[in-house]
């Protein structure tokens, strides 16, 4: 799950990270009235979306009057802002955040992310800020300063002592940048971020000063952090997603037309490998779980059915724990229910497998059957052609 900016900014501040002053804003006048109130000589009005790339989306707009800052938000709120990060849907603009200007001297880069195949969180930092870290690996590789936390002892001060003299500071920037370090790390541990990104991370004054910040959470440890599931910001999701996810869920949208209900996530990837095989694109990631009941596969031909892209839908199910036979009647139910309109195909195996297949044969003789997954890949392609044919 991603954050706002200054929801990052409001969780660093708790542990003595220093950032520039700034407020949140939801019209032009609130965006103007924000200006005076952190006063100054010049703003920056950015745009609050999951997305990185703001500024060259021209997301940010530095002003310096409060009258620019409303005319800036003027032409930024209720628009979509598009970057290389969102697509070519862009995201929502629905709020601002309003923040002062702050001299740099330096921009550095400072990023944590948790490293599921070590199972420690491992630390990247630069003395080359401003730039997406890619960009920093392959144009100035040298500049890269790394480290891991073992899990046990947790990160050492001697270790963020290192990463800021491997930035190239001196004096009294290192205590300052050791204290930064240190914060950032206990805000990732202590909830359970996934992804956290200060760049750039600038010297301004004597001081370290988060300019940017971008967050990402563990969505499995949001039962235990509430704070942090309040944060959730669904008008910056993609709705199918949120459709499937607060039903229970695992979803992925995509972009093809060919919607796929599968259980397990190695057979659902075997599953789109064997359609963009047979020449057709899949429309989702969807598992659907090892305990179906009809009602949560009936859900899940809802949560399929939000795409309105998709033309042709595939069931996939290898029953172990589940039973083929309650698939089956989920798929009536949802045929019966929810409305399914579209060439359906249904490839069953495992537990149950023969009274599933009498029961699509009896109650949905209309649905396509499949015995093997190459199979179902088939038919499904070819009912999306024939589909597209009579469209045409």
């Amino acid at each position: 799950m991603d954050i706002h900016e200054y929801q990052a900014k409001e969780l660093l501040a708790t542990h003595g990270i220093r950032m520039p002053r700034g407020g949140l804003a939801y019209s032009p006048e609130q965006a103007a009235y924000r200006a005076t109130e952190i006063g100054g000589e010049a703003w920056v009005v950015k745009a609050q979306i999951h997305s990185g790339a703001r500024g060259k989306a021209g997301g940010i707009i530095l002003c310096k009057s409060d009258n620019e800052v409303a005319s800036a938000a003027e032409r930024l709120l209720g628009q979509k802002l598009v970057t290389h990060q969102t697509g070519p849907g862009g995201k929502l603009i629905n709020r601002l955040y309003i923040e002062e200007t702050v001299p740099i001297e330096r921009e550095l880069y400072l990023g944590f992310v948790l490293d599921r195949k070590e199972e420690r969180i491992m630390i990247v930092a630069s003395s080359s800020g401003g730039m997406e870290i890619e960009q920093i690996a392959e144009q100035e590789p040298d500049s890269l300063v790394r480290a891991s936390v073992d899990p046990g002892l947790g990160m050492q001060q001697f270790q963020a002592r290192e990463i800021a003299f491997g930035l190239g500071l001196d004096g009294a920037l290192i205590g300052k940048a050791v204290d930064t370090i240190l914060g950032c790390y206990r805000v990732f541990r202590d909830f359970d971020a996934s992804m956290l990104e200060i760049n750039p991370l600038v010297v301004s004054k004597g001081e370290v000063i988060a300019l940017d910040c971008k967050m990402s959470f563990d969505e499995n440890a949001l039962f235990r952090r509430p704070e942090i599931s309040e944060l959730r910001d669904k008008s910056q999701e993609d709705p199918r997603e949120t459709f499937a996810s607060d039903r229970g869920l695992s979803y992925v949208g995509l972009d093809g037309e060919i919607g796929c209900i599968i259980n397990g996530a190695g057979l659902a990837m075997a599953t789109l490998d064997m359609i963009k095989l047979e020449g057709g694109e899949p429309a989702n990631f969807l598992d659907i779980g090892g305990g179906a009941s009809p009602e949560r596969v009936a859900k899940s031909f809802r949560a399929v059915l939000q795409d309105k892209n998709v033309k042709v839908i595939l069931v996939n199910i290898f029953a172990g724990i589940n039973r083929c036979d309650w698939v089956a009647e989920g798929v009536v139910k949802a045929i019966e229910e929810v409305g399914v309109n579209m060439p359906l195909i249904v490839r069953l195996s495992g537990t149950k497998v023969d009274e599933g297949k009498a029961i699509l044969r009896e109650k949905a003789p209309s649905v396509i059957t499949a015995d093997t997954l190459k199979d179902a890949a088939v038919a499904a392609v070819a009912a999306l052609k024939s589909a597209q044919r009579s469209a045409a």
